[in-house]
């Protein structure tokens, strides 16, 4: 019988999270960004490890914030620990305990400490921040990790798998993910958004997949970027359209990398006020 689970990946915002599941699976389906708390919702990625399924669910990061969309967030992470047959607390090998702490008032479930970002200090650092974390005796097991320099996948693979119970595959391992391609490409396209617009105003837009059509080497994606205020839609759109335009060659190369296929985009902007502050939108 092979083992197979659900492993919950959480930490505080900016701890990695996205970038860990990316490099594990081999293929980049979630949005990655240097912005704090880009990710919104639970994505989940299926690796195949030794015969064994692992499958990963991203979650938005853990924090305490009173916005309506932090807490709806943080909703989702709660409840993907509480899913979960183990959990990953990622932690910035340069952050202090007080995420850990906290995590650890959170849920008993049994996790791994992965440390993440260790090619930014030297080794006694990272031995250094391994053994304060170790002291407190509640890790399955404390792994620093890179994705940037490729250290640490194989024994961070090992670990999960050595904690997961014997079970049949819960999906078909050809698949790399249970998101439909079109969840995908939406956070893909708020990638873009992040990446070409300033600190605040992604936090305020999402996206809508109207429509895809698929065609053997041709997929053609229509998209709504929604904003909360006009001054917004100004702001994605730009002098003479020019912004949205790089917005949308910036987001076609992503999808484009994703899919193996050449991608037409078309975005359009809707003003949906007070989007952020309205539960039932949010859900």
């Amino acid at each position: 019988m092979p083992k197979s689970g659900f492993v919950g990946i959480v930490g505080k915002p900016n701890a990695g999270k996205s970038t860990l599941l990316n490099w594990l699976l081999g293929e980049k389906i979630a949005l990655v960004s240097p912005k704090a708390n880009a990710s919104r919702k639970r994505v989940n990625a299926i690796v195949m490890h030794k015969d064994n399924q692992i499958i990963l669910i991203d979650t938005p990061g853990l924090h305490e914030k009173e916005k309506l969309l932090n807490k709806f967030m943080l909703k989702e992470a709660l409840k993907a620990m509480s899913d979960s047959d183990l959990v990953l607390f990622l932690a910035d090998i340069r952050d202090d305990l007080s995420g850990y702490e906290w995590f650890l008032e959170l849920t008993k479930k049994p996790h791994i400490v992965v440390l993440t970002k260790i090619d930014l200090v030297d080794n006694k650092d990272i031995e250094n921040k391994k053994a304060v974390y170790e002291k407190y005796k509640k890790a399955l097991a404390v792994i620093p990790v890179s994705a940037v320099e490729g250290k640490g996948k194989e024994e961070l693979l090992d670990e999960i798998v050595k904690h997961l119970p014997e079970h049949p595959y819960y999906y078909d391992p050809e698949i790399i993910s249970t998101e439909h391609v079109r969840d995908i490409y939406k956070e893909l396209i708020r990638e873009a958004l992040f990446e070409k617009l300033g600190d605040e105003l992604p936090y305020e837009t999402d996206i809508l997949i109207d429509k895809i059509e698929e065609f053997d080497n041709l997929d053609k994606i229509y998209a709504t970027i929604i904003v909360q205020r006009r001054s917004q839609k100004g702001m994605i759109i730009g002098k003479s359209g020019r912004k949205i335009k790089d917005i949308g060659m910036y987001a076609r190369k992503l999808l484009e990398h994703f899919s193996g296929k050449k991608i037409y985009l078309e975005l359009y902007v809707k003003v949906v006020s007070g989007w952020t502050k309205n539960k039932k939108m949010l859900e």
